[in-house]
């Protein structure tokens, strides 16, 4: 039950990661006792201990965090050892995923928690790679030869974090011209290609069925936001709220038009269709909307967006009803942001919120991305999520849980401080980590 001092849609803030190592004391053993939790997940005690080696890597002060590197200067650590744990060892990941998710559930779930949804591009050399080819890369804005995978965050009052990951695997990978590499790589035999938005529907399905994570809101941008397919996976879940960016051309009504039957013939069968009434508009455009709004409509709000700080928006909101393939489809919120100044840039958002909504809501979620794109940030600047240089499915898949696991570990040392400043000590202080986990 949320306290009588706080309404059930009321925001909240997120707190931003920062770790001192003078707040540490035996990480090393803290380490361990975190890497026991997931002993039984692991038939071996090899296994187990390159697990843990190669944690221990990612946390350590190297530049490269490479499988090489990190075996080269982790003790009792092997080269060739470390990449058949990576890519060929059998894993349990559904138990270690279960595990960690209980963890994050104890350290920062809330009923009104926030997932968000999202991708992360890896440039990479080469045709070899699971799912690599020429496609958009978010991380510089272009297209290049990289992988991508679509990624589930987690924020709440008390922190942030990354819940699970999927390798989107082009069309063209499933072509008889890549059956050799798919081989090679090691794809599950019963993948078939599915869209950013389907991968994204099945990972929110498998965190909401499971019930591992309590969650409230779902936020994302327009390239899950404008698919239904995406949208009425979350619809499905009562009691959950989201927010989601659609593109600028997006069709609909300020009011739910006529709609009559009409009969036509097709290959010699009498047949009917839905169609709108003669006398009904055609469906508007959210741009040709918001960019005739008269400026009595707007709203001026804060937006608080990571380590960037407050930033100021204009906010107007409507209850409106989408246009699907020319016809009326549900009753959402429109929520249009703009910039302030000269030109402004607008972005625009759909909300399932209850009728009763209010603005301050709408305007938290709309910048409420930053936790997953923070821990795009770390993961890759601090822990080597994009050092690693695995071809095979399985080994993206296991690289991604353990930068997820070392990144948990560390707010989890932070929630255990009691919110003390704990940041970077692999950066302040080499020489500690060097001293806990170097040969």
């Amino acid at each position: 039950m949320l306290p009588d001092c706080r309404m059930i849609d009321d925001p909240y803030s997120i707190p931003k990661f920062d770790i001192s190592v003078d707040d540490f004391d035996g990480l090393l053993d803290e380490l361990k006792g975190f890497h026991e939790q997931f002993h039984d997940c692991f038939f071996r005690i090899e296994p187990r201990e390159n697990f843990f080696n190669y944690m221990a890597g990612q946390l350590s002060p190297l530049e490269r965090k490479s499988i090489e590197p990190i075996a080269l200067n982790i003790e009792n650590a092997k080269v060739r050892a470390m990449q058949f744990f990576i890519s060929d060892v059998r894993w349990d990941e559904d138990k270690i995923l279960t595990k960690y998710r209980g963890m994050v559930k104890d350290d920062m779930g809330e009923p009104d928690g926030v997932l968000i949804f999202d991708e992360s591009g890896f440039i990479k050399k080469g045709n070899e790679s699971a799912g690599v080819t020429r496609q958009y890369c978010g991380n510089i804005g272009k297209v290049d030869n990289c992988q991508v995978g679509v990624y589930v965050g987690y924020a709440s009052r008390h922190g942030y974090c990354l819940l699970g990951c999927r390798l989107f695997v082009p069309e063209i990978w499933f072509s008889d011209e890549y059956a050799e590499r798919r081989k090679r790589c090691r794809f599950p035999s019963d993948l078939k290609f599915k869209t950013k938005p389907e991968i994204a529907a099945e990972l929110f399905k498998e965190i909401a069925q499971s019930g591992e994570i309590p969650f409230r809101y779902v936020v994302a941008d327009s390239v899950y936001g404008n698919s239904p397919v995406f949208r009425e996976a979350v619809e499905s879940m009562p009691n959950v709220t989201y927010l989601v960016g659609m593109p600028n051309n997006t069709q609909f009504w300020l009011k739910r038009p006529g709609t009559e039957k009409k009969e036509y013939h097709s290959r010699g069968e009498q047949k009917t269709k839905l169609a709108l009434k003669a006398s009904e508009q055609k469906p508007m455009t959210f741009d040709a909307f918001a960019k005739n709004l008269n400026g009595f409509f707007w709203y001026r709000r804060k937006v608080s967006e990571g380590t960037k700080g407050p930033i100021e928006y204009e906010f107007t909101k409507r209850q409106i009803v989408l246009s699907r393939d020319g016809l009326p489809a549900n009753h959402v919120w429109l929520i249009v942001r703009r910039t302030i100044g000269e030109n402004p840039i607008y972005s625009y958002y759909i909300s399932n919120a209850m009728a009763s909504t209010r603005m301050k809501l709408f305007v938290w979620l709309s910048g409420i991305r930053w936790a997953i794109e923070q821990s795009f940030e770390e993961t890759k600047t601090e822990l080597g999520m994009d050092h690693y240089e695995v071809r095979k499915w399985p080994g993206w898949y296991h690289h991604m849980i353990t930068c997820m696991l070392a990144h948990f570990f560390l707010w989890h040392m932070k929630v255990r401080l009691g919110g003390k400043n704990i940041g970077s000590y692999r950066i302040t202080n080499p020489a500690f980590a060097s001293d806990c986990f170097a040969c």
